[in-house]
């Protein structure tokens, strides 16, 4: 979800600069993604989920299933659990769980919970060095270029078909899906918005250079032509010059 990367500006060994980037997705399109490969035996079992120094408790991080996994889990079972991670994890990567408490839910009320984690997720994404939205590919390479001034080998290709996306589900359980991930819908509203934003004032700015590099272009091009073809001191503009004249066979 967050991806630390680090720019070496010099062969020496210097202190790294550390740029760290996300990639969001849809919610929706997300949430089923992670079902699906929950359903194939993934677990997060390594996960220390630290948090102020430690780990969640079991009661405070309860387990949704007995066993080593939850493979073959269906949606409805999925969904049905409250203590699933799966739920709202955008908003919980992106946030200061500090803030809240760690994952100690009697800390404060659930109103003022999450009202504190989705704003410290809009502030450390808005304050981040880059991030990207899966659904706007090319946009995405086209920022992430301009941003650390690079340029990868081949464009990025949009995937429309995903795994998630083959799941058909009715309207109601999408529904279900938007309500246990609401706090990262309206992050995904902010966002998709704030790249929007970005997107369009990077093109912007790019097409201003573009326009004065033209311009530059054509300046040096008529000083050039300038300089290559001076006047003749005296000569007016127009008349043949004493050098043609001496060529010309005279009758």
């Amino acid at each position: 979800m967050i991806y630390p990367i680090f720019l070496e500006l010099s062969p020496l060994k210097e202190p790294r600069n550390f740029y760290y980037i996300t990639m969001l997705r849809d919610p929706v399109s997300r949430y089923l993604s992670e079902w699906k490969h929950v359903q194939r035996g993934a677990t997060w079992k390594t996960s220390l989920h630290m948090c102020d120094g430690r780990s969640p408790t079991p009661d405070e991080l309860p387990t949704c299933y007995p066993g080593d996994d939850w493979s073959g889990v269906s949606l409805r079972e999925f969904m049905d659990c409250s203590y699933n991670l799966a739920n709202n994890r955008q908003v919980r990567m992106l946030a200061d769980l500090s803030l809240v408490g760690c994952y100690n839910l009697t800390f404060m009320n659930e109103s003022e919970r999450n009202t504190i984690l989705l704003q410290s997720a809009k502030n450390n994404l808005k304050n981040m060095a880059f991030f990207g939205l899966t659904e706007f590919q090319r946009k995405t390479q086209f920022l992430f270029e301009r941003t650390f001034n690079l340029k990868f080998i081949s464009p990025f290709t949009q995937f429309n078909i995903t795994r998630a996306s083959n799941v058909e589900i009715n309207e109601g359980a999408r529904q279900r899906i938007e309500e246990l991930n609401f706090l990262d819908m309206q992050l995904y509203e902010y966002a998709k918005d704030l790249f929007q934003q970005r997107y369009h004032h990077t093109k912007q700015l790019e097409h201003q250079r573009d326009r004065q590099k033209r311009r530059e272009e054509r300046r040096l091009q008529r000083e050039h032509r300038d300089h290559q073809w001076p006047k003749e001191d005296g000569a007016a503009e127009g008349t043949v010059t004493e050098d043609y004249n001496s060529q010309v066979v005279r009758w």
